[in-house]
């Protein structure tokens, strides 16, 4: 029998998954088209397992058994066709950690709001004094810790790339945060295609597990509607009362499962605005389910700390208060960043467009957006959407982050907010949207 694991991708997913698979005792080994950074190169060597970077050579490939394909790389790329032709299967990082993985796991994918929810969950389930890992598109690999430690819990987040490849992977509490467009250009700018890659997260649910989903998404609902799961479904809605489930009543959230409630006071919690409400009922739903007595519930909405990169208040400068919202990668995601302002806005927006819409936006920027500064390559697109709104002589070009932070600074005045939530990858000048962050507040500790 072929026993060859072969790992596309040497980033924090590929040599996660290839250090699970040496453990398990397959013959493996690493291919990545670019470089790999050092602090990978040392975890193979560390390990013993073979690589190779700057290329790829095919007969080392396409000798597998089963290939385990990073969830940056593209289902397109010739050398995945090669495999599949080949008749080689392909897996994900999550879908391969998981077979070898029996700690209860609490699954998070949506457009917007996954990373938040994640975090909370997981700082519930760390305050109730649970062994509990963090892992999936955020932190450490998963499938490195499957190696390499235990727990009993796992709280994942897990992008639609990382379950594009996923067959058997199954949560025991699936959450759906919401779904806007975004990534279309992965999935041949069909919203149906990206729609369908979410609800892989719950295509594997028993009855005995659960399902939590945003009641107020219509594109959740829709979906859900052509769908048979025997899940629990557990929806949070901030519009009806819902028996089983999270909603609002009296300023409060209440968290109803099988018989037991939980109320959480609105002006209690932590993170602000109507996206994070949301998060926080997905997080109590979770923490509920997951057994979590209603005292640590509350007091861990009450004292989580806003995650870096997402509306992250950087400092206040001649009045004018800096937020870093880097990890805005989309419409929707940018929309509650707006949305959740109470003070005049200068909007730093702009990098890889994603196909974006810019519409749903107009209403927002012409009730709080004093100015804008494109942070990007090609901004025509802004232009095209806000000149009409700002005034042409309010919306200006930049290249870097500096720039974009002293244009800013001018147009900013005192009692003002500058906010960076890019509503577009980062890709066109940044490496990541965790580098743009950083510069933004380097930058704005410049001034």
């Amino acid at each position: 029998m072929n026993n060859r694991i072969v790992v596309l991708g040497g980033g924090e997913s590929g040599v996660g998954a290839a250090v699970l698979a040496k453990v398990k005792g397959f013959d493996v080994f690493l291919s990545d088209k670019g470089k790999i950074e050092d602090k990978y190169v040392e975890m193979l060597e560390q390990w013993e397992i073979p690589f190779e970077q700057g290329g790829h050579t095919e007969d080392l490939i396409l000798n597998a058994s089963e290939v385990i394909k990073s969830p940056g790389i593209p289902s397109t790329v010739p050398l995945v066709k090669k495999i599949e032709a080949a008749g080689i299967g392909i897996v994900s990082e999550i879908e391969f950690a998981g077979r070898y993985d029996n700690a209860k796991k609490i699954c998070i994918t949506g457009s917007n709001g996954k990373t938040t929810t994640t975090s909370l969950i997981y700082y519930l389930l760390q305050e109730a004094g649970l062994n509990v890992g963090l892992g999936g598109n955020i932190g450490k690999s998963y499938a490195l810790q499957v190696a390499t430690e235990h727990y009993d819990y796992y709280v994942l987040e897990i992008s639609s790339f990382q379950l594009d490849n996923c067959y058997e992977f199954r949560p025991d509490i699936a959450v759906i945060t919401n779904i806007t467009p975004d990534h279309l250009d992965r999935y041949g700018y069909d919203m149906e295609n990206y729609v369908r890659a979410k609800f892989r997260i719950i295509r594997n649910l028993r009855p005995e597990d659960c399902f939590i989903f945003d009641s107020d998404d219509e594109i959740t609902i829709n979906h859900l509607d052509k769908i048979v799961t025997e899940a629990k479904k557990l929806p949070f809605t901030q519009k009806d009362k819902v028996e089983q489930g999270a909603y609002i009543e009296d300023d409060r959230i209440i968290v109803k499962y099988e018989d037991e409630e939980c109320d959480i006071f609105l002006k209690e919690l932590a993170l602000g605005g109507i996206h994070n409400v949301y998060n926080s009922m997905a997080a109590a739903l979770a923490a509920k389910a997951t057994g979590i007595d209603n005292a640590v519930i509350r007091e861990s909405l009450e004292t989580f700390k806003p995650i870096e990169h997402r509306l992250e208040p950087v400092m206040s400068v001649g009045g004018v208060l800096y937020i870093n919202d880097s990890k805005a990668t989309n419409v929707d995601a940018a929309w509650y960043a707006l949305e959740c302002q109470t003070r005049p806005v200068v909007w730093i927006v702009g990098g890889t467009d994603k196909g974006n819409d810019y519409k749903v936006l107009e209403s927002l920027v012409r009730e709080k957006v004093k100015a804008i500064v494109c942070l990007g390559v090609d901004n025509s697109k802004i232009h095209e959407a806000f000149e009409s709104v700002v005034g042409k002589e309010n919306i200006k070009d930049t290249m870097s982050a500096e720039e974009a932070v002293r244009t800013s600074a001018g147009f900013a005045g005192d009692g003002d907010v500058v906010l960076l939530s890019p509503c577009c990858a980062s890709f066109d000048l940044f490496t990541c949207y965790e580098d743009r962050g950083e510069q933004f507040k380097a930058a704005v500790r410049k001034l």
